[in-house]
């Protein structure tokens, strides 16, 4: 079963035997799921092209910049748990980078609780395949840096929410049965990669920090897709993610 597959023995072969040895660019690495927000960001920084994630499908580059006297990274990110969580493991190598900002849009499962405010992950329903090889069996994952996201959040005077959301692979099998169990158990939301992403940070001792934006509704009695573009583009996701770069550096 999945939910085996975890196990401590060591790995064939590692991004040593693709990239060579460990690049030391940057501290901190933004990954963005929108290609409207890293053009501009193209537009508005000096982005400089330090690395490039390979794969047969043209890979991802790997972008670095100056913002206030701070070397950052950043990356448009595949979207899924597999390529988000893999991506933040090269971006590593590749760079140097122990910390991630990593911000998108989720799907709301309680409008009530989650309207107007950012959603700031407590915990994520492991219903996706990376997570188990990274960490032992459990429904849950802690998100480990939620409350000082909170307390950086109050600093900045941004209304948020803490909560549970669900991690899923499988975005078109997203059922009223499943929807309707997340929400029995407390999940604010349903989004792609915080599970996998937070088990790969925890097993390389690497910082994560995921806030999200809800822009579909699934809490309605028909799904509505409501400011799911806004949710996905809108630039007050990267002024955010750069200010908590300033306070983790």
């Amino acid at each position: 079963m999945i939910i085996d597959a975890y196990d401590e023995s060591e790995p064939l072969f590692g991004p040593q035997d693709f990239y060579g040895p460990q690049q030391h660019l940057c501290e901190t690495c933004i990954l963005t799921f929108s290609h409207v927000i890293l053009e501009e960001m193209k537009r508005r920084f000096d982005l400089r092209q330090a690395a490039k994630i390979g794969a047969s499908n043209g890979g991802f580059p790997i972008y670095s910049f100056e913002y206030e006297d701070r070397t950052l990274g950043v990356c448009l990110s595949g979207i899924g748990s597999t390529l988000a969580g893999t991506n933040a493991i090269e971006i590593n190598w590749l760079t140097g980078a122990t910390k991630f900002i990593m911000f998108g849009s989720a799907g709301s499962l309680n409008r009530a609780a989650t309207k107007g405010k950012y959603v700031l992950p407590t915990e994520a329903y492991r219903d996706e395949g990376l997570s188990y090889h990274y960490a032992p069996p459990a429904d849950y994952i802690r998100i480990r840096n939620s409350d000082r996201l909170a307390a950086l959040f109050d600093e900045l005077g941004l209304p948020w929410v803490q909560g549970k959301v669900w991690t899923t692979d499988g975005v078109y099998r997203e059922t009223r049965a499943k929807t309707a169990a997340r929400q029995r158990e407390g999940c604010l939301a349903v989004e792609m990669e915080l599970a996998g992403v937070q088990a790969v940070c925890d097993f390389h001792g690497f910082e994560l920090y995921n806030f999200l934006v809800t822009g579909d509704v699934l809490d309605a009695p028909t799904y509505e897709i409501g400011e799911l573009s806004s949710a996905n583009h809108d630039l007050d996701k990267l002024w955010i993610a750069l200010e908590i770069a300033k306070r983790i550096s």
